[in-house]
């Protein structure tokens, strides 16, 4: 790995970390700061609602700073949040250090995302975003699990002063790895926010919110899902998280490299693999060891599909990568949100918790069908483009 993908892989781990750990640890907090668990749970949706609405503001406030110092910048603002995080007296403050937090999550990940494709061979690109996004995948193997340990025990405190200090040794391998210089393109507010009038740039982003909220309107409720319906004791459920987890590892690095193959193609075959492999699940979650095989294959596939929706935003939005590409991020943790809150839906309606992944495999066929539009259109303005020069 290049040491600035490296760099950049150092950071979405901490990045990972934080956003996810807090899901292990809701008890702990819940109890410390004398609020209930739902109230706790709100700290979730805080974070993801943070992503969304910061997202756009930071990637303007960024557009014309140089990209490390940018990156530098929005490193420190991750470095302080989970400080704040680390000392919040009290629930209200653990929420504002959260969202601020969150804040630098988006644009982060969507400006690295354009450095870490800028940084090698046109036809390297979606494997080096898939190389930084490693980072990420390995924060729901590693950090995850690791921190919701330590939190339970030596305290919750202990786990966002460990994530503190990963930000800070981030912070370090991006000063020392990342260039001086790094080309900017040409850009302005204006033609930023122009980027949103084109309706391809809308179709990723809305690609992104259904691919999403397919994941989280299952992997929410995957706790009670293995336990409930599998039959899985609280500790085994670990393990299989452990599968899913190593599953996104795998399905990050073969994402890059099927999507520097064939973008487009690539997304619409994983996606169907998604609609088969929810399908397959819903049959599959009744017995542990074909429910194990079904959720790695699920885990792989689910990451699979985030470097070609990322380069795929950098692509449509070739005047304005950097906040489209930072919307992006947004629009998987709207989806993130989106899809927790339709499985609730369905179970609150009382439904069964065997009828979720019919809920999954919705909105991933309504992301295939909205790809496949998307590809249609792309290829008759090509056509079009063609005629135009003959």
């Amino acid at each position: 790995m290049p040491l600035p993908l490296f760099a950049l892989a150092i950071a979405a781990f901490g990045i990972g970390t934080t956003e996810f750990v807090i899901m292990g640890l809701l008890p702990n907090v819940a109890r410390d700061l004398a609020v209930s668990i739902p109230a706790a749970g709100m700290l979730v949706s805080g974070y993801a609602l943070g992503v969304t609405v910061g997202a756009p503001i930071l990637a303007v406030v960024t557009a014309k700073m140089p990209r490390k110092k940018a990156l530098m910048n929005l490193i420190a603002v991750f470095i302080v949040g989970n400080l704040l995080c680390a000392l919040a007296p009290n629930y209200w403050v653990l929420m504002g250090a959260r969202i601020v937090t969150a804040f630098c999550h988006g644009a982060f990940f969507g400006i690295g995302s354009v450095v870490a494709a800028d940084l090698v061979a046109p036809n390297r690109r979606a494997q080096a975003i898939a190389l930084m996004f490693t980072g990420l995948t390995l924060a729901n193997v590693l950090g995850v699990p690791l921190g919701t340990a330590l939190g339970q025990a030596a305290g919750w405190r202990s786990t966002f002063w460990v994530v503190t200090l990963i930000g800070v040794a981030a912070a370090g391998a991006l000063a020392v790895c990342l260039p001086k210089h790094i080309e900017m393109r040409d850009t302005s507010i204006l033609r930023e926010f122009d980027v949103l009038k084109n309706p391809q740039v809308l179709m990723v982003l809305g690609i992104s919110v259904l691919a999403s909220a397919s994941l989280f309107s299952v992997f929410t409720y995957i706790t009670p899902i293995l336990e409930d319906v599998t039959g899985f004791s609280p500790h085994a459920v670990t393990y299989v998280l452990l599968l899913f987890g190593l599953g996104l590892t795998v399905g990050s690095t073969l994402g890059g490299k099927l999507a520097d193959w064939k973008l487009l193609r690539s997304l619409l075959s994983f996606l169907l693999a998604i609609v088969v492999i929810l399908t397959i699940f819903a049959g599959t979650m009744h017995e542990p060891i074909p429910a194990m095989i079904t959720i790695f294959f699920w885990g792989v596939l689910a990451f699979a599909i985030v470097p070609p929706l990322q380069i795929l935003i950098v692509n449509r939005a070739s005047d304005a990568p950097n906040l489209a590409s930072t919307l992006n991020q947004g629009a998987f943790n709207l989806g993130n949100a989106t899809g927790a809150w339709l499985g609730g839906c369905v179970i609150g309606a009382g439904a069964p918790l065997t009828s979720l992944p019919w809920v999954g495999i919705l909105m991933a066929m309504s992301a295939f069908g909205l790809t496949l539009v998307s590809a249609t259109l792309d290829k008759r303005a090509r056509r079009m483009s063609i005629g135009q020069a003959a």
